[in-house]
Parts: C-alpha cells; sequence; structure tokens
C-alpha cells in the first residue's frame, strides 16, 4: 500500500512531538509524518510535497486553522483534514464542515479517539483517490449505453454481461447473438436502437476502457494490455487507443498516475 504523507501543525512542541508519536506507533499503515509549527512553515511543506492528511491545530500563530485551510483550497491543495481544538465552538465546528474537514477534535486528546480519527481520515482519502480513478476511466458514452440497455431489453443486458465476460478474446455479433438467442441482424438494431451505441463501438469502447484501468492500477506492459482487453496487435491498439483518447497508452500512464 502507498505511503501516507502526514503533515501535523500546531504551535506547540510536544503536542506535535505527542501527535506524530501515536502515529507512528499506533497506525501499522506505512506513514512519513511531517510536522510544522505555524503556517508559513506547513505552506512550504505542502508546495513541496503531496500531503495525503493535515492535522491542524485551530489556533496558529498567524492565521487561524480554518483560514489556512481555507487559504490552500483556494490555492488548488485538497487534503483530507483534521481539526484540533481547545474550544468547543459551534460555529468554528460549522466553519470546519464547511470546509470538508473529516473531524473536529477537542483537547486534552485521547490517544484512542485521535488514532480512530487518524484512520478513519486515511479511509476517506483512500476511497476519494479511488473515486478520483474511476472518473479518470470512466467512459461516459458507454456508462449511458450500459445503464439504457440494463434498463430496457433483457436481450440486451445478457448480450452486455456476456461482452463483459470475453473482453480478452476475439467477439463477434454472431457470437453474442447465438447466446442470446437473436438473429445477428435483429440483434444489431435492437442493440443500437435500446443504448445510443452501436455493437463494434460499445465492444471498442469497453475494451479502452479496461485498457485505462489496466494503465493505471498496474505496470503491465502496453503488449501485454492490448493482449488483456482483445487486441493481438499492440500496434492497432495504440492506433485505436489514440483515436478515443487523442492520446498513446505510454502518455495517458505517465500523464495520469500517481
Amino acid at each position: 500500500m502507498k505511503t501516507k504523507k502526514i503533515l501535523i501543525v500546531d504551535d506547540e512542541y510536544m503536542t506535535r512531538k505527542g501527535l506524530k508519536s501515536f502515529l507512528e506507533r499506533g497506525i501499522e499503515q506505512k506513514l512519513e509524518v511531517r510536522t510544522a509549527s505555524d503556517s508559513v512553515e506547513a505552506l512550504e511543506i505542502i508546495r513541496r510535497e503531496t500531503i495525503h492528511l493535515l492535522i491542524l491545530d485551530i489556533q496558529l500563530p498567524e492565521e487561524s486553522g480554518l483560514q489556512f485551510l481555507s487559504r490552500i483550497k483556494n490555492m488548488g491543495y485538497h487534503p483530507v483534514s483534521i481539526i484540533i481544538s481547545g474550544y468547543a465552538n459551534f460555529s468554528y465546528a460549522q466553519e470546519a464542515i464547511r470546509l470538508g474537514v473529516i473531524n473536529y477534535l477537542l483537547k486534552p486528546l485521547s490517544k484512542d479517539k485521535f488514532l480512530e480519527a487518524a484512520q478513519e481520515a486515511i479511509r476517506v482519502e483512500e476511497n476519494l483517490k479511488l473515486q478520483e480513478r474511476i472518473g479518470k476511466t470512466a467512459d461516459l458514452t458507454l456508462l449511458k449505453a450500459k445503464e439504457q440497455g440494463f434498463s430496457s431489453n433483457t436481450s440486451v443486458e445478457q448480450a452486455i454481461e456476456y461482452l463483459q465476460t470475453k473482453i480478452q478474446h476475439q467477439i463477434t455479433l454472431k457470437d453474442v447473438a447465438e447466446t442470446v438467442h437473436l438473429n445477428a441482424s435483429y440483434l444489431s438494431v435492437l442493440f443500437k436502437e435500446k443504448t445510443g451505441v452501436n455493437f463494434s463501438e460499445y465492444v471498442t469502447r469497453m475494451r479502452i476502457q479496461e485498457a485505462k484501468k489496466l494503465l493505471l492500477n498496474t505496470s503491465t506492459s502496453i503488449e501485454a494490455i492490448a493482449q488483456m482487453v482483445g487486441y493481438q496487435n499492440s500496434k492497432y491498439f495504440i492506433k485505436i487507443f489514440k483515436g478515443y483518447e487523442n492520446m498513446t497508452p505510454n502518455r495517458y500512464r505517465k500523464e495520469n498516475k500517481d
């Protein structure tokens, strides 16, 4: 699992040291814990490194933790965040919620509650990253076609399900038609009518979407990915991929993979 980078921002040295120790000893996942005594130092770290979890004291020397959080969000930084406060102030809590803070913890901190909150925040960050990756690989035309096919006709639904299990193989309209017990010509017309996409385009989009998932989530070679999504010729696969994504598979991987 990828190392999570955590930044603790608090002007009290002992608090920073204590929270860092809690995290390093209490969470089994591999962590890199950074600390900062004020927002100036914290911003330097955020600009330099990708911070997955930001733990902020609400009272900092130059500005409040909430003001700092708002400022970095406006700059385009969106780490999952936890606020630590000595005040059970409703307006602070409201502002924290508005800024998307995962948890608002009150001092004195319980070690168990702090670790529970940190682990929850890490899970949230991982889910957000997963959603982001799904968004990068999703083909909206394909999703819409699948939704329409599943909601409109049983034969088309069965055809789509069959296609998903045969992505590595050479798929012909005749093979699918025989599987759903329809004439190939009739299935062709029905598929386009119910999904809004013709059969061959659906198959190609399905292959390209699966290829994008493999490009982002594995280090598998382009040649192997081509075969995994049903293309025996990697040059032809690259040509088709570029036609849909306006870039080669290698470039897609470099520009989108974390």
